[in-house]
């Protein structure tokens, strides 16, 4: 009894071994899009923040009394609730005026001339873009 080769095998064999005659040509130009270069992109330009400013957990009392009652409940002195509120996002505001590093009388621009005091650190000038602090040595 002979066996015969399955046709499959054969049309599988030929598949493999015969070239392929096929050629595909990626040459379509409507289609694919062109890389712009990076010179006529324009320039990005830094965001302006808003100067001066209290940051998010800074902190604002509505008189300076208030003030200093919450800077005695934080080193852990009984007394009364100061009548403060926390800041929740970046605010605008106008330096009325500065007593000494820690207190400064502040009015929130953008709250209907809200005013108050804060110990939150004011410098003069706005900090280096990018936001990183400078150490002095």
């Amino acid at each position: 009894m002979r066996r015969s080769i399955p046709w499959r095998f054969v049309i599988l064999s030929l598949a493999i071994s015969s070239p392929a005659v096929a050629q595909v040509i990626w040459d379509m130009p409507n289609v694919i899009d062109k890389k712009v270069p990076a010179d006529r992109n324009p320039p990005l330009r830094p965001r302006t923040e808003v100067w001066p400013r209290l940051d998010p957990g800074s902190v604002v009392c509505k008189t300076e009394a208030d003030l200093l009652r919450l800077a005695e409940s934080r080193r852990g002195v009984p007394g009364d609730r100061p009548n403060c509120q926390l800041i929740r996002e970046a605010t605008a505001i106008h330096i009325e005026r500065r007593v000494g590093p820690g207190r400064t009388e502040v009015t929130l621009t953008d709250q209907n001339g809200l005013d108050g005091w804060t110990d939150a650190w004011l410098p003069d000038r706005a900090p280096p873009l990018g936001g990183k602090a400078v150490s002095i040595k």
